[in-house]
């Protein structure tokens, strides 16, 4: 199995080495092709206004990488689409530091990276971690990275001839002794978020913007993926490319009000 990863934190990002030691212990071929810096939030973005590089890179191991001045969508597209002269099975991106739950998957990077694969019909799988708020020194990402590499052999054997291509979100717990309280397979739970607008004024007299607030939280319901990360259960989450509304499209249909 060939299996690129990715990330959208910079390929320098210690979490995303410690999901590629984890990932080159199965039975399968490792390339790395990240961001030259980081993306995070960054959403699904396909750059068409400049070109995009690929170089060189080294990880802290001393393991050979690519590095892109793309976003994480644009690597994957730029590897399935031949510039790294060989095929792909599986494209994983993480490891995020913080949770992708609820409507996050929209703004991340690592989810968004995950959804180009499928677009390109292979599965697609992000992996974010659900690091506590305003932690203090460095996060161990070894097991939730052993964590993520094992489902990862399991959804990627599952995936195999499925159309389109599964997109999996996993959100896994800050549990670095592995304790955690087992998998559930979720839905998008509901995220609340907080931002306020900070308008402040230049030396030159002219405004600028921040995008500032307290951190997000979310509903704990049943079923959900911010449920789950709240009882200290690994979510998985399907996702799927289709946006359409199945519900408002019937009851549309039926009520036929629109009219030129």
């Amino acid at each position: 199995m060939e299996i690129l990863v990715t990330n959208d934190d910079g390929v320098q990002a210690p979490s995303l080495l410690a999901l590629v030691q984890a990932l080159r212990k199965l039975d399968a071929n490792i390339t790395v092709l990240a961001p030259d810096r980081n993306w995070s939030a960054s959403g699904h973005v396909k750059t068409m206004h400049r070109p995009l590089r690929l170089s060189p890179s080294v990880l802290a191991d001393g393991s050979s990488a690519w590095q892109s001045d793309g976003a994480p969508s644009d690597c994957v597209a730029l590897a399935m689409m031949g510039a790294l002269e060989q095929d792909f099975d599986l494209i994983v991106s993480g490891i995020n530091p913080n949770a992708n739950i609820g409507l996050d998957v929209t703004y991340s990077g690592t989810v968004t990276a995950a959804m180009e694969a499928s677009i390109w019909g292979k599965p697609g799988i992000a992996v974010s971690l659900d690091a506590p708020e305003n932690h203090h020194g460095r996060l161990d990402f070894r097991s939730a990275a052993e964590t993520a590499a094992r489902l990862t052999w399991q959804l990627a054997e599952r995936a195999n001839g499925t159309h389109p291509a599964p997109i999996y979100n996993i959100n896994i717990p800050y549990r670095p002794e592995g304790d955690y309280a087992g998998v559930m397979i979720t839905r998008q739970g509901v995220r609340i978020y907080r931002d306020v607008l900070e308008k402040r004024i230049d030396p030159r007299g002219k405004p600028y913007y921040w995008i500032a607030g307290d951190p997000p939280s979310g509903i704990k319901e049943d079923g959900t993926d911010f449920g789950a990360l709240a009882e200290g259960y690994i979510s998985i989450t399907p996702l799927k490319m289709d946006m359409t509304d199945f519900a408002l499209l019937e009851k549309m249909r039926i009520e036929q009000t629109l009219h030129l």
